[in-house]
């Protein structure tokens, strides 16, 4: 039998020492782990070098090293001699920049633009920042006291611009147009020999219509109150201000949310109040600027933020109208999304400004820029309905049944539980379809609306500064802009993706 000992083995050397890990950090190992590391990445990082040289050294020599800093006229902008390339042409952007930000305003009234932006940027950035409290109040000052306070502003007026006058002679002729367009189907499926489907039809439009006459009917009241009496003028806008007062209170959660609710809603009173008092309603107001005058950035933003803000509360109805078990409600939030996405945002821009009115009662318009509003808060909400449906798609089923086994309804498990978590998974898509649409406001030059670059293609057949780079000096920095903006909302949605991602970055 053979010792164990005999197969002992015991090493004489040391084992050789290993080659030290590849280091990760730093700017040389970015090039040899990523841009340098197989025959392929060096042969694409060259690829992109060179075109990276041939792209953008052409444009910094065009917008800086070249360019034209100061002048009065287009000679400036002029070379000297034939053989000398001139730049940007950047005395023509500062000689149209009040035209690039306000567009037609008038120059006096130009104040109430730069306070519209002020109040904007006050009460926007403290939403921004996630550290700083108060965010409920913050958000209700911003989501419902600024819309007023801003249309006052900018719009001007007495009492003709805005109040309880004009948003009830708004809603009961609305509602008196929806009614006889009804009606009038109704009696056209009655004669003809269409059949029951439309006269049924007629009657629930009809239907409808007096519905919301109906719902209308404490502002209508007011109203007849208000004119029947001797009251001064402010009265109308101060009921206006009671009464956005009282919905930012009960958005806020009432009594139940304690005294910041009614804090907000005596913040926001006081706040309509401050401008009423400004605007000298006793002397008519401040002067009407008729929205055909507006333009550049101020219309850009109008526009773009109006439509972000107001698309999200659509989308959301539209896509839990489309998982719905109701059968009515489902067809039509499916029709609905289906119709809006399916017609091209210019189709809408144009049955906005001159097929709207022909559906309106002949004693009532609405103004072109609203009718634009609608348009776009509609058709931006359409899409993103999908956007929240894919977010709401990928929430398992089981935390809805938890929450009802727990005795939550449908309500409150969808607005704490699976809302907040399908918005958290959609928020790149969102944010996706808020570029989208800010660049898409330039669409509204069509209908004779002047944004950012309308205002911008109107500077052009200004024969003082006609050159062959004031053409590219105007997009350039048109481009700038909406680059500013854009990248902004994109870093700021992948800030708030990290903060929300659970389960550490991505």
């Amino acid at each position: 039998m053979t010792d164990r000992s005999d197969y002992a083995f015991v090493r004489a050397d040391l084992v050789p020492e290993r080659p030290p890990p590849v280091r990760t950090t730093g700017f040389s190992s970015f090039l040899r782990t990523r841009l340098l590391n197989s025959p392929g990445n060096v042969l694409l990082t060259v690829v992109g070098i060179v075109l990276l040289w041939f792209i953008i050294v052409p444009a910094i020599r065009f917008l800086l090293v070249d360019a034209v800093w100061e002048g009065t006229d287009r000679t400036s902008c002029l070379a000297a001699d034939a053989g000398k390339s001139v730049g940007a042409c950047w005395p023509f952007v500062q000689a149209k920049i009040t035209q690039f930000i306000y567009g037609f305003y008038p120059e006096p009234e130009r104040w109430r633009v730069n306070l519209t932006f002020l109040l904007a940027a006050v009460l926007l950035l403290p939403l921004l920042i996630p550290r700083l409290p108060a965010k409920s109040l913050n958000a209700g000052l911003f989501f419902v006291g600024f819309p007023v306070v801003a249309f006052f502003l900018l719009h001007g007026g007495g009492i003709e611009g805005f109040g309880v006058r004009w948003t009830a002679g708004f809603l009961s002729s609305l509602a008196d147009g929806v009614g006889d367009v009804g009606r009038q189907l109704a009696a056209s499926g009655e004669a003809g020999g269409i059949g029951p489907v439309l006269r049924l039809a007629g009657h629930a439009v009809a239907w409808i219509g007096d519905a919301a006459n109906f719902l209308a009917w404490p502002l209508t009241w007011l109203r007849d109150r208000l004119q029947n009496s001797d009251q001064p003028v402010w009265y109308d806008l101060a009921c206006t201000a009671a009464i956005v007062s009282l919905l930012l209170f009960l958005l806020n959660g009432a009594f139940r949310a304690g005294w910041r609710a009614l804090f907000a809603g005596l913040t926001t009173f006081v706040g309509i109040g401050l401008v009423i008092a400004v605007m000298h309603l006793d002397r008519g107001g401040l002067p009407v600027v008729d929205t055909r005058l507006w333009g550049g950035l101020l219309v850009t933003l109008v526009v773009s933020v109006t439509g972000i803000v107001s698309s999200i509360p659509i989308g959301i109805a539209l896509a839990l109208g489309r998982r719905a078990t109701i059968p009515l409600i489902r067809i039509f939030s499916i029709a609905f999304i289906e119709f809006w996405r399916g017609v091209p945002l210019i189709t809408v821009l144009f049955f906005a400004t001159y097929m709207l009115p022909l559906f309106l009662p002949g004693n009532f318009t609405v103004d072109g820029l609203v009718r634009v509003l609608i348009g776009i808060a509609l058709f931006a909400g359409a899409y993103n309905a999908e956007v929240i449906r894919g977010g709401l798609a990928a929430i398992p089923r089981g935390q809805a049944e938890a929450a009802h086994a727990l005795g939550l309804s449908y309500w409150t498990t969808t607005g704490l539980i699976v809302m907040p978590q399908a918005l958290r998974h959609v928020i790149p898509g969102l944010v996706n379809s808020f570029i989208a649409l800010f660049k898409d406001t330039s669409l509204v030059s069509i209908i004779a609306l002047f944004d950012l670059l309308g205002s911008l293609r109107a500077s052009f057949a200004d024969p003082t500064w006609a050159t062959p780079t004031t053409l590219f000096t105007g997009f350039a920095f048109a481009g700038i802009i909406y680059f500013v903006f854009c990248f902004g909302m994109s870093r700021y949605s992948l800030f708030v993706e990290n903060r929300l991602n659970p389960h550490g970055r991505s």
